[in-house]
């Protein structure tokens, strides 16, 4: 039997330079545990030497997961857990200990799901950006759906609903959210969203695409909702900048 109670796994794609800062957090969010745990990165085909830096860095253990999408990369991380627990964090997302033993106590309790955390930027905003995070963090408390900055869940759970769903290039953590929500009411647990520590992510993309683009997009996503299955309707998510761009 495992001693592992929880794994924290962090999808990767390209992610060299980010990785090694949320790898730190990682570790020291872990050391402040009273419970065993183990960090899986999941290097998602990247060229850029990320699967090195996660192994330099501290990761427990790195897999392959050769296609390009984040929904395969998380589920990848949590095939080879044998964890009770599942943590998701990306790698461009900090966490603070006390964040991560308030997910943990929660699943511990037998009264959560699961449930993920209010986020906020790291660095300099855009007046879209500060906008639009406030939006979502309403949405997040008010509908209970998490964010896929961080996001906790039971394995046993995570399993019965069939992980993160494979046919969705975004959004896949709303639709894990609404499934993990209809399966702990039918078992007295709840699905719950912290609010105080949030979880901090990079404000990079803010940086990377004008704001009328970003407008752009959250049109596109209301408009048409099953753009979500489009990896070339996603590129927002996908793409990263050319060098020295």
């Amino acid at each position: 039997m495992s001693t592992t109670s929880y794994s924290i796994i962090i999808p990767a794609y390209n992610e060299a330079e980010e990785l090694p800062a949320t790898l730190a957090a990682v570790q020291r969010a872990m050391a402040a545990q009273n419970i065993a745990g183990e960090c899986i990165v999941v290097d998602n085909n990247s060229s850029d030497g990320t699967a090195d830096v996660a192994r330099t860095g501290g990761a427990d253990r790195v897999v392959h997961e050769p296609v390009n999408q984040i929904a395969r990369a998380r589920n990848a991380g949590a095939a080879v857990s044998g964890a009770d627990f599942l943590v998701f964090v990306d790698a461009d997302t900090r966490i603070e200990a006390a964040l991560l033993t308030d997910a943990l106590d929660l699943l511990r309790s037998g009264r959560c799901v699961g449930g993920g955390a209010l986020i906020q930027f790291e660095g300099t905003t855009t007046f879209l950006g500060r906008c639009t995070l406030r939006l979502w963090n309403w949405i997040s408390r008010l509908t209970r759906n998490a964010a896929g900055s961080f996001f906790f869940c039971r394995q046993d759970a995570f399993q019965a609903v069939g992980g993160f769903d494979t046919k969705l290039y975004a959004s896949e953590e709303l639709r894990l959210s609404q499934l993990l929500k209809k399966w702990g009411r039918a078992r007295g647990q709840s699905f719950i969203i912290l609010t105080d520590p949030p979880a901090a992510t990079s404000a990079r993309k803010l940086h990377w695409y004008t704001s009328p683009a970003i407008l752009g997009l959250i049109l596109l996503m209301v408009c048409m909702p099953f753009a979500v299955r489009s990896r070339r309707l996603c590129a927002y998510w996908y793409n990263r900048p050319k060098p020295g761009k």
